[in-house]
């Protein structure tokens, strides 16, 4: 383990970003903390902003963007596109992982094209702020991040949205986000219940639990029960 690794996963400086986020507060101050671990690991591309729902925008969502592109000679970028499909990195997995420009599949990512070649990317869910996700990316050609390291940023980037939500930053809700009782009715429809069981257990018609079903389909952009119960998930509209 080198230096850097072991100052990074020392226990007392973890405490101490933790205390710092807990007690920061301005959201500038929550995000400069991600910023830094990121840097730390030699990320030089940094990019902090909660996940849209389907065919909603991405607008009000970025809350931290340093994204230069290594091939315009460094130009920063101003803006995320909604459809860059970098932002799937979010719901690829619910933990952290390294991703490899090269290798992977993100040929529809204007985003990660702009890192340039041998480089990769630190991908950070954040999965602990219910039905709320965001994703935190950190790109660079001399990235180091085991296994310590990315627990350790996983922890902090939860912290830190959570911290956000608090300071009223963001909402812990975002536009297109399904009802309570949207999100109740595909509970239990990923639980085998008939469209008859759910209109008896919550007291409503069939009818009504057929439109719920196809408002949720309708947002999560689904072709068909079992594909509204998939992305429900997902997104993180639902849990079971």
């Amino acid at each position: 383990m080198t230096e850097r690794q072991e100052r990074m996963a020392d226990p007392s400086e973890m405490q101490a970003r933790a205390k710092a986020i807990a007690d920061a507060q301005t959201g500038k101050h929550v995000l400069d903390i991600i910023e830094t671990q990121l840097r730390r690991l030699g990320a030089t591309h940094i990019l902090a902003a909660g996940l849209p729902m389907p065919n909603r925008p991405i607008n009000g969502l970025v809350h931290r963007f340093r994204w230069a592109d290594n091939r315009a000679g460094g130009i920063e970028r101003s803006e995320l596109d909604t459809n860059d499909s970098a932002l799937m990195l979010g719901l690829m997995r619910t933990r952290p992982f390294i991703w490899d420009v090269n290798e992977g599949d993100m040929s529809h990512s204007e985003l990660l094209a702009s890192l340039g070649r041998n480089t990769q990317v630190v991908v950070v869910p954040v999965t602990e702020t219910h039905p709320f996700q965001a994703l935190v990316l950190g790109g660079g050609a001399h990235l180091e991040a085991g296994k310590i390291e990315l627990s350790n940023l996983e922890l902090i980037c939860n912290a830190a949205f959570r911290r956000l939500i608090e300071l009223g930053v963001i909402s812990a809700q975002r536009p297109g986000d399904l009802s309570a009782r949207e999100r109740r009715v595909l509970e239990l429809t990923a639980l085998g219940k008939t469209a008859s069981d759910i209109a008896a257990l919550l007291e409503i018609s069939q009818r009504t639990v057929h439109a719920h079903l196809q408002n949720a389909s309708a947002k999560l952009n689904a072709s068909n029960k079992t594909h509204t119960v998939v992305e429900a998930l997902r997104y993180g509209q639902i849990k079971l």
